[in-house]
C-alpha cells in the first residue's frame, strides 16, 4: 500500500485488516515475539476499532501510548 491513504474514508474492512497485518509483521511471526506477554496486547484486538471503522491508527496510537506512559511525560 505504498503512497495510499491508510484512512478509514479511503480503505475497505479488507484493506485495513491488511494494514494491520503488514505493519506488525515483523517476520518472524508471533511465536518468537514477546510484545503481548509484556502488556502490550494483540495487535489485532489493539487496532479492532480501526479495522472495523470506528477510530483511526493514529488516535489508537495516541490513547495506547497514553495509557502506557500512565499520564508521564515521556520523550
Amino acid at each position: 500500500m505504498k503512497n495510499r491513504s491508510i484512512l478509514i474514508k479511503d480503505t475497505t474492512k479488507e484493506e485495513r485488516e491488511a494494514i494491520i497485518k503488514e505493519s506488525i509483521d515483523c517476520g518472524e511471526g508471533c511465536d518468537n515475539c514477546s510484545s503481548c506477554w509484556l502488556g502490550g496486547g494483540s495487535p489485532s484486538d489493539i487496532y479492532k476499532d480501526y479495522i472495523d471503522g470506528k477510530r483511526e491508527i493514529r488516535e489508537i496510537n495516541m490513547s495506547y501510548m497514553e495509557q502506557y506512559r500512565g499520564g508521564k511525560l515521556i520523550r
